[in-house]
C-alpha cells in the first residue's frame, strides 16, 4: 500500500520539472545569450550633417546592436532637438537610437571618448 503514494509522489515532481522545463529552454543558438534580448547601447558614430531646423542629424555609424542594424551612414530625428547644440559636423560620437513607431529617433548623443 505504501507503494501508491510513493509513486504519485515520483510522479508529480516528474510532471513537474516537464511543466517548468520549457522556461528555462533557451531562445537563441547563442548560449552566452540564452534567453536574453539585446540591451540598448551607445554606438559609435561621426557626424556628417546637421539640420537644426529640421530637428535631423546625419551620422556615419557603427552596428546598432540592439537594433540589429549594419554600419551605415543615415538621417535621425532627434527626440529633442538642443542635443544638436552640444555636437558639429566631423564630430566623433556616441549615441543612443531607438525606433519609435517606425522612425529612427536619436535619444542621446555624448562625445566620443
Amino acid at each position: 500500500m505504501k507503494t501508491l503514494p510513493a509513486a504519485l509522489a515520483t510522479l508529480a515532481v516528474a510532471l513537474s520539472f516537464w511543466a517548468v522545463g520549457p522556461a528555462f529552454a533557451q531562445t537563441t543558438s547563442d548560449p552566452g545569450k540564452a534567453g536574453v534580448a539585446a540591451m540598448p547601447a551607445m554606438t559609435d558614430g561621426e557626424v556628417k550633417k546637421i539640420d537644426k531646423d529640421a530637428g535631423k542629424i546625419t551620422i556615419k555609424h557603427g552596428e546598432i546592436k540592439h537594433m540589429e542594424m549594419p554600419g551605415m551612414t543615415m538621417v535621425f530625428v532627434v527626440k529633442d532637438k538642443a542635443l544638436l547644440d552640444t555636437v558639429s559636423v566631423g564630430a566623433k560620437i556616441r549615441f543612443m537610437a531607438a525606433n519609435e513607431n517606425g522612425r529612427m529617433v536619436v535619444t542621446d548623443i555624448q562625445p566620443a571618448k
